[in-house]
């Protein structure tokens, strides 16, 4: 009625065989294709976007967390890691220094990065949220004209 275990066990070892002792493959891994890079805007002549205290006081949270530490809190470009690193970077509380840039020219640098700086992962900044970092940073050049004149008086 019943068969031996020993017998049992020789019929699962058996079928375990080919699977268990087999050597493992030596074929690589298929390649993961690349995480595409968004297509740069070039139809965008002016940022679609308009700006809410909620929207900007995000892109002020992204600037602060992945921008800022080249950039500078107020982006002037003058940190300690861009000295070390020999960067010079771009001072944005002058006004003149993106008066010739687009906004969609900026939104496809940060997107997309540019030299030594890299692109914003899309999974953190949705594309909304780039638009708005755009309008974080040209006010820069406005907080800095602010306070300009204001000691100047």
């Amino acid at each position: 009625m019943f068969k031996p275990i020993s017998f049992v066990c020789a019929g699962i070892l058996a079928a375990l065989t080919p699977v268990a002792l087999s050597a493992p493959s030596q074929e690589p891994a298929p390649a993961q294709a690349p995480a595409a890079t968004p297509a740069p805007v070039a139809n965008y002549p002016k940022n679609p976007i308009r700006p809410t205290a909620e929207s900007q006081a995000k892109a002020k949270n992204i600037y602060q967390i992945d921008c800022a530490v080249c950039h500078g809190d107020n982006g002037n470009g003058k940190t300690d890691l861009a000295t070390s690193m020999s960067l010079t970077l771009n001072d944005w509380t002058d006004a003149k220094t993106l008066a010739d840039k687009s906004d969609g020219e900026l939104f496809n640098m940060i997107r997309n990065g540019k030299d030594k700086m890299p692109p914003e992962d899309p999974a953190r900044a949705k594309d909304g949220d780039i638009w708005n970092l755009v309008i974080y940073i040209r006010g820069f050049s406005k907080a800095g004209a602010t306070a300009a004149s204001t000691a100047a008086k």
